[in-house]
């Protein structure tokens, strides 16, 4: 015994040493080869040298790369010819400057141009949209719409916890489903875990309820891609699409904190393109191909005037389309650019976007949280602001509570709101959906309300700023090491 003992320690160990340092020189080569942004390079190949075996475990959870091999094809998913048609029509009457006659509307064509291009996105001009501040106004507004419905619901969610107001969606949905309305539900894997009994209460009403890229062990190398939409369509006429996912905490209550965000209803053919958004991820969880029909995408007469361009983007995307529409937004903004965010840990495009703007004389402001949700993340934000405040940047510190919308407005006549946060995460790596509005009207409602949030927050100056202790620096230089991670 005594003899396998001693050659366990003698030949084993260092066995396993060479094997690990061979894992971790084959992670470095794999990770080297795909080329990623340096930065990203770096804190992987940091975190491997750094943390052994943990860092590789982190990158065998985390650093997979999946939009160079898709998880499914879009092409398989749905017959696209009708929206390519689409596409390609608008692209000829945008180059001919013919596809929009509001002048101001036109000032952003190279916007709308970029998203037609890299992203499918068509243009709708028919449409009614509606600004719902924080949880009440939403869950008002989408328990009376579901209550309505005749053909069927879709919802799609981060996060869908199973409390009193996820208790009243969900009664709703049953209600609705025993009338014969189809219920289909996406959950994100991680974000939403729903009970074998509310399962099991959910199929015997007809509830259809898939996770997309649940995580297993076999399937671990997913985790790092989630599906952070919050989308509803009802009957193919109505959407909604914004933060405000469906939990308790974005509902006001008495001792509870304040939870601020931004959430959207339309009416009109943007549906259309929420409703495709939403048909291309079922096909990929539920495994079912629904095509374009008279049910799906009915007949939507008069709605409204607003133009509106629906950009989803996520691990099955060419591009990063809604990154690439922030910065060329902000790029060419004339006036200002108006930023709220929960996370502010920006890419280096976009961060030289918001610099340059700002140096160049455009009104550039964020709103961000005073106090965080999540330390690591916090500081890897914080870490961010003193550059943005040399360049000019005025930054506003949200002390309501915890401000969770992700909103964007540009000049007078481009706005987004949507679930992108300001951060590599959105940018590149979860499923994310944002709604681009063009009309003056809007942008009025936006400011306004961009305007009463700063009334909540206290400003972040640059010379008290300087002044925060040595290890509240050293932890935003560590963070933000890892910012590409998070």
């Amino acid at each position: 015994m005594e003899w396998i003992q001693l050659h366990i320690k003698e030949y084993l160990i260092p066995v396993l040493v060479i094997g690990y340092y061979l894992l971790v020189l084959f992670a470095v080569i794999k990770i080297l080869l795909e080329n990623k942004n340096p930065l990203k390079t770096h804190s992987y190949v940091l975190l491997l040298i750094l943390l052994p075996i943990a860092g590789l475990l982190i990158y065998l959870f985390f650093g997979q790369e999946y939009r160079r091999h898709k998880f499914f094809s879009r092409k398989k998913a749905m017959d696209s010819s009708m929206v390519d048609s689409i596409v390609n029509d608008q692209l000829n009457l945008a180059f001919q400057h013919e596809l929009i006659d509001d002048e101001r509307v036109k000032e952003k064509l190279n916007i709308i141009k970029l998203l037609l291009r890299n992203n499918n996105a068509f243009l709708t001009k028919n449409n009614k949209v509606k600004m719902l501040i924080n949880g009440e106004q939403k869950f008002d507004a989408l328990l009376n719409d579901i209550d309505k419905a005749t053909s069927h619901i879709h919802l799609e969610y981060y996060i869908f916890e199973e409390d009193e107001i996820g208790k009243k969606v969900l009664n709703k949905l049953i209600k609705k489903a025993s009338e014969g309305v189809k219920v289909r539900f996406i959950y994100d894997g991680v974000g939403t875990s729903i009970p074998l009994a509310t399962k099991a209460k959910l199929k015997k009403a007809g509830i259809i309820a898939k996770p997309i890229m649940p995580v297993y062990l076999r399937k671990f190398s997913k985790a790092n891609y989630r599906d952070h939409r919050k989308i509803v369509v009802i009957d193919g006429k109505i959407g909604y699409v914004g933060g405000i996912n469906i939990a308790d905490r974005y509902v006001h209550k008495e001792g509870q904190k304040h939870w601020r965000d931004t959430h959207l209803k339309m009416e009109g053919n943007a549906v259309y393109s929420l409703q495709i958004a939403f048909l291309l991820n079922w096909y990929y969880a539920a495994k079912e191909k629904l095509n374009f029909t008279r049910n799906l995408f009915p007949t939507i007469h008069s709605a409204g005037s607003t133009c509106v361009q629906i950009a989803g983007s996520g691990p099955d995307t060419d591009w990063a389309s809604i990154m690439q529409a922030f910065f060329v937004a902000i790029t060419s903004a004339s006036k200002r650019v108006w930023i709220t965010s929960p996370y502010f840990i920006p890419n280096e495009p976009v961060l030289m976007a918001i610099k340059t703007a700002a140096l160049r004389g455009i009104d550039v402001q964020i709103i961000f949280p005073h106090l965080p949700d999540s330390l690591i993340v916090h500081a890897a934000s914080m870490s961010y602001m003193k550059e943005v405040l040399e360049a000019g940047v005025k930054v506003h510190l949200y002390t309501k509570g915890f401000v969770h919308a992700k909103t964007l407005l540009v000049d007078d006549v481009f706005s987004s709101v949507g679930t992108a946060n300001m951060d590599y995460r959105s940018f590149d790596q979860n499923y994310e959906i944002n709604a681009m509005v063009y009309s003056e009207i809007f942008a009025t409602q936006l400011e306004k309300q961009f305007l009463e949030d700063v009334g909540q927050c206290i400003p972040l100056q640059l010379n008290r700023w300087e002044q925060r202790p040595i290890r509240t620096k050293l932890l935003e230089s560590v963070a933000r090491l890892l910012a590409p991670l998070l």
